[in-house]
């Protein structure tokens, strides 16, 4: 296997760092989920229990986001263990040189992803391409 792109979790679960002899953490991704709802039947909820439930969401992700970063740290720890899997930490300079190569994917691909939800990303993250 030359490479993979995948969560470190799912890297060392599915034993692919017994076979991938190179592993470069670039964090250039987020995986997240979508709980999604009929607009009427939302709506039609009263405000009281919307309000629990958007509650009880934000819980629920904060939690979930910690569990999963915990199994990610532990299995990186056993990738590291194993030996099998050189683990590679690009340098700041390295990581820019990456983010500028990317940047132009960024605007080639805004009529397809929206421009409103690329500057919302920007916003949230406090990426500004300009500064690259």
């Amino acid at each position: 296997m030359d490479g993979t792109e995948n969560p470190i979790s799912n890297l060392y679960t599915q034993k692919m760092h017994e076979v991938q002899k190179h592993l470069t953490l670039t964090n250039h991704g987020y995986l997240g989920y979508a709980v999604i709802v009929n607009k009427k039947f939302w709506e039609g909820l009263p405000a009281d229990v919307r309000g629990q439930l958007e509650l009880a969401m934000k819980e629920a992700t904060a939690y979930a986001n910690k569990i999963a970063q915990e199994e990610n740290d532990m299995a990186l720890e056993g990738v590291k263990k194993s030996g099998k899997t050189t683990v590679y930490v690009p340098t700041k300079e390295e990581r820019m040189a990456f983010k500028k190569a990317m940047a132009p994917v960024h605007i080639k691909m805004a009529d397809r992803v929206g421009k409103d939800l690329l500057q919302s990303i920007y916003k949230e993250t406090g990426f500004d391409p300009n500064k690259l």
